[in-house]
Order: C-alpha cells, then structure tokens, then sequence
C-alpha cells in the first residue's frame, strides 16, 4: 500500500491549509482508494501557524478576547500543547485579514493585542511560547506588543508616548521596570518566513508597508521612523540588531523580540517541521506534496513548500510541489521538486480561482493527477 504526505500550507484568501490537505487528498484517493494519505496541514510562520500545529498535535484551542490592530476587541484563538507550550500566531491578533481594505493604515495599526495574548499565556502557566510572525496589518516594530508586556516609551520631555508612529518617530527612553519576571523568565521561540532587515530598500516598511495600506508618502516616513526607533533599540541591546536577517518580519516585530526581549528567530517552517514530526511521517512514504497559494522565485526563500523538500531530501523521498499558481524560473527548476504543478487552469480567471470552492476543486482535481502519474511508480 502507498504511504503519501500531504504538507500544504494555506492557499491565501482561498482555502486554509487543512482545507487545501483535504482537496488533494479527496482527489488522491479517488484514483487510489487503498493509499496511505497522511495528511499534515504546515505554515512557515504566519497567519494559521497555530491552527497548523493544532491540526498535528494534541492540544486545547484557547480563545481570548484582545485589542485589535486599531483598537476594538477581537476574539483571538491560539493553543496550549498537552506539555503547556503555548502557540500562537501574531496574525489572530494583529493581522491584516483583521481590517477592511478600506481602513488599513500601519500609522495606526499596533501589535498591543499580540502582548496580551502571551500575557494570557504565561498567566495559564505556560513557560514556553512559540510565536509564529506573518500576516501582520501592522509596522509598529513591534512596540504595541512590547508596551503591553510592560515596556514604557518616553520623549526627549520625559512624556509617555502610546501610539506606534509616535514611539517609532519619538521615543528617546525606555522603561522594562514593569516588565514581569514571568515574561522574563519564558522561552520564547520566534518563527519567520522572511529574511529582511528592520528598514532600508528590503525593510519592514518598503517591502511589506505598501500591502498593508501605506502609499508612498507614508512608506517613507514609516521607514525613517523605523530607523529612528533602531538607534532606540541598537542602544537597548548594545550591538546592531536592526540589521539582523529577518527582524523586519511582520512589521519589525522581529526586532522587538531580537533587540528589546533578547530572543532569537528562527525558521518558521523548520520549526514547525520539528514540532508536526514531519520526519516520523516521512518513514516508508513513497511521495511527499506540499504547496502554497503561489509557487514561485520567493518560495525558495524559506517558504513551507522548500521546507517540506528539504526534509523529503533526506528520506529520499521524491517530493512534487503544488501551486494555485506557478511563476515558472530556472531556479525553481532546478530547485530539486520531482514536479511543480499549478491548480490554476491556464484559461481560468484569478478571480474564479480564488474562490474556495473553486480553488478546493482545483486542488482536487490535482490531486487525482498526481495519483494517476505516480500509481505505478
């Protein structure tokens, strides 16, 4: 009997990444209904890191009510493993699908509400956090957070100051006298999926700002800010933590964890590899898939989907990528994926696509496929 892994990540604003598990593997057994289909939905570190881990691992799903990336409550969900690791993911909090399009603003915007859920974590008696950054509607380097875990930002006056553009363009000092020791004390693991730096051309601001709302004007006033705040920052910890591969993810929330909490980031998709036991899954499979909304040059950058490939490597097991959509290239080419296939027909609009059910039926589709191609290897 066939042993196959199904490992996608979400297919954004489609299909989340148990969903898009389920379509190919519907698809897979319709062809091979006697296969093994080992289903483990993954994410690299942003939005449905939480729900992936939750999927994979015993554990109970906690609901919190919090503040919301402008202010207003929103109900956010994490999960506490059975061993008490908390995990979470910035996105239930502070995340961009959070806020209509017409009202994203990351002047505004603040991480306050991922603050309280670690909080609200410590205060269940957990003392090992895993914090997924991705997904984020905001660019407040991570100060909204910080103020909530006890931090206190002051100008050149001696003032406090609360929202985020002010503390990144103003703040001159900074108080941790209210910090808890709790929040000292805790392991806490930061997965990213990016590698930029806190600001300049590959910033938090430049690259990522622009989805987030900003215009022109505002990306450049976001990144002075956001350099403002490094010498902040830099001083804090005492070396050049801004420039520090992926403290620019979600906003700069990465710098906050590196600069001003002294943790250290790691890859998000690894982490969660390690945490789902890719590796026992991987034992006698004949197949892996994995996949993400979008297969392309950026994929290669410690995206989910060359995760998976990486680990199926070492198995050698052959490993067949999955996009709603593929940008073709040599690297992607030469990347080492026995195949990279598009769920996307090529005369189907994007638009119909998206759709859920749509982008489900694709996936299906797919799935049958590559069940056809690979029965009688």
């Amino acid at each position: 009997m066939k042993h196959v892994v199904v490992a996608f990540d979400s297919f954004k604003g489609s299909l989340t990444s148990a969903d898009a598990c389920e379509a190919f593997a519907v698809g897979y057994r319709e062809v091979c209904p006697d296969a093994d289909v080992r289903i483990i939905p993954i994410s690299d570190g942003g939005e449905g890191f939480s729900d992936a881990v939750a999927s994979s691992r015993h554990g109970e799903s906690v609901e919190c009510r919090v503040s919301g990336p402008l202010g207003g409550d929103v109900v956010a969900t994490y999960t506490i493993l059975d061993d008490g690791t908390a995990v979470i993911s910035l996105a239930a909090a502070s995340g961009l699908t959070l806020i209509p399009a017409a009202r994203r603003n990351p002047l505004l915007a603040t991480t306050y509400g991922t603050g309280e859920l670690i909080l609200d974590a410590l205060g269940r008696g957990s003392r090992r956090i895993i914090i997924g950054l991705g997904g984020s509607a905001t660019t407040d380097g991570g100060s909204g957070m910080l103020r909530a875990l006890g931090f206190r930002f002051f100008d050149d006056r001696g003032c406090e100051l609360t929202s985020a553009i002010d503390i990144l363009e103003r703040a001159v000092s900074i108080s941790d006298s209210d910090v808890s020791p709790a929040v000292r004390d805790a392991v806490i693991e930061v997965a990213v999926d990016v590698d930029n730096p806190l600001y300049g051309p590959r910033g938090a601001a430049y690259v990522y700002a622009p989805q987030k709302g900003a215009d022109a004007e505002m990306v450049q006033r976001l990144d002075c800010a956001l350099r403002h705040y490094a010498s902040l920052g830099d001083s804090h910890c005492g070396y050049e933590a801004s420039a520090t591969s992926g403290v620019g993810a979600a906003g700069g929330v990465g710098y906050a964890f590196v600069a001003f909490l002294g943790r250290r980031l790691t890859s998000g998709i690894e982490l969660l590899l390690d945490i789902v036991d890719l590796d026992a899954a991987l034992e006698g499979a004949s197949l892996v898939v994995t996949g993400e909304g979008r297969i392309d040059e950026q994929t290669l950058m410690g995206k989910a989907p060359v995760g998976v490939l990486r680990r199926a490597q070492r198995h050698g097991v052959p490993c067949v990528a999955v996009g709603g959509m593929v940008a073709m290239s040599e690297s992607l080419a030469q990347s080492g994926f026995s195949d990279i296939l598009a769920a996307k027909p090529a005369s189907m609009p994007l638009s119909e696509a998206m759709k859920p059910s749509v982008a489900y039926d694709n996936l299906r589709t797919v799935g049958r496929g590559v069940a056809s191609a690979y029965i009688k290897k």
